[in-house]
């Protein structure tokens, strides 16, 4: 089968969008395997032995994008930085839940063999990193968005400038001021903990 083209994309998501729903049928044998290569992407920032894997952050994330009958998608990049977010929104969720759970919530009974499974330090970097881009977000919201689509989603420039509509220059300069923001923010995250 040869790869589709972007624009066969762009077309099927706005028919989908349209309220076509053989076009989410047609569509997304296209966009599996990227959205595969999004969550390995992902997921190869996570810890060892994490519990959740690539097939099923694919799952998810695909289970939550068939319910947005409604959207108004503009194009192919535009999908795939909502499909990074909704990825990050899972795993930033089932970050803080393990985190619940080292504070007692849902409280488990376990043996000391398996006590090293619970890591949480990369769940606790997971979770610091989504609240310094949230902070980030209040302050600049394109910025958290340059962020969120370069490094999550694995968006090039001229995509992330493409979904933002504005030129890959603003692109570049948003992705250097962001990463040195959030590197403050972060580091001031970690000397507070400390």
């Amino acid at each position: 089968m040869s790869q589709p083209t972007p624009n066969e994309i762009s077309q099927l998501l706005v028919a989908w969008g349209g309220g076509d729903e053989s076009a989410l049928d047609r569509l997304m044998p296209l966009v599996y395997g990227e959205l595969r290569r999004l969550a390995h992407r992902y997921m190869s920032q996570e810890r060892p032995g994490h519990t959740l894997q690539t097939t099923a952050l694919v799952n998810e994330a695909y289970l939550r994008l068939v319910k947005w009958r409604e959207a108004r998608w503009q194009n192919r990049a535009h999908f795939f930085a909502v499909s990074a977010q909704m990825m990050r929104r899972i795993l930033v969720d089932f970050a803080r839940d393990k985190q619940s759970l080292k504070r007692g919530g849902h409280a488990l009974e376990v043996s000391l063999s398996q006590v090293s499974d619970f890591t949480v330090e990369r769940d606790a970097d997971l979770v610091a990193l989504d609240e310094a881009l949230t902070a980030l977000a209040e302050v600049d919201r394109r910025k958290s968005k340059v962020v969120e689509m370069r490094f999550f989603g694995g968006l090039s420039v001229k995509e992330v400038a493409e979904v933002l509509k504005v030129s890959e220059e603003t692109v570049l300069r948003d992705w250097r001021l962001a990463k040195v923001w959030l590197l403050r923010e972060l580091d001031k995250s970690v000397t507070s903990d400390e």
